[in-house]
């Protein structure tokens, strides 16, 4: 086995190789406006430091979301480009679930991400593998009797202290606790999901209202 595992949904752009046993590579650089700049040479740069090929690669492992559309898009299809270029599978984990099995917490938690629009996306989980509730994007007043007393981990608890106080780090993914978590699951005989992208809401980005179309004569 060797999995490469890369994830765009937060802002760190963030690659890991895993050789069945752990991570053998990895690289993390945080800059939200810059996935599709920075995510092959980070590809480049773990193949590299392992002295390894793409070729050798067997499966990619792509964090799903959620997350703001085009920076989840740039991860999502650049791991389906790769399966299709190398022919290996292309499997989905939840970014979510990728910071909670990082934070390796004991009892009941929250993973709470940066939605901006002063929301968070989040879900509970009852330990650092087993999630309760499906992602969801709220604005944290509106959801803190649902996490009142839990810890929490995340950018967007970070963000919130009023109704996440009781935050710790990891603050973004890491591509290798998804390719750890991806590589456990495998190994378990459990199917990963497809890598279809969690956006939970429409685009940023809208064509204008009363947009006029202008065409020659």
């Amino acid at each position: 086995m060797l999995l490469l595992a890369l994830d765009t949904a937060t802002p760190a752009v963030t690659v890991a190789l895993h050789d069945g046993t752990d991570v053998i590579a990895s690289s993390s650089q945080v800059d939200a406006r810059r996935h599709g700049e920075l995510l092959l040479p980070a590809v480049d740069r773990v193949l590299a430091e392992a002295g390894l090929r793409l070729d050798a690669v067997t499966g990619i492992v792509a964090g799903t979301g959620p997350g703001p559309y085009t920076g989840l898009r740039v991860g999502l299809m650049t791991a389906d480009a790769f399966g299709l270029a190398l022919g290996v599978p292309v499997h989905g984990v939840c970014t979510l679930d990728g910071l909670a099995f990082a934070a390796d917490l004991d009892g009941p938690f929250v993973v709470a991400t940066d939605a901006r629009r002063k929301e968070v996306y989040w879900a509970r989980y009852a330990d650092s593998r087993t999630r309760l509730t499906d992602p969801a994007v709220d604005r944290p007043a509106d959801i803190a009797d649902q996490v009142a007393g839990l810890p929490a981990v995340g950018a967007g608890a970070l963000l919130y202290p009023d109704t996440f106080p009781r935050a710790h780090e990891p603050e973004h993914v890491s591509a290798a606790a998804l390719a750890r978590l991806a590589a456990e699951k495998l190994a378990a005989g459990e199917e990963l999901p497809a890598p279809r992208p969690l956006y939970l809401r429409r685009p940023d980005a809208q064509v204008p209202k009363n947009y006029k179309v202008v065409t020659p004569k």
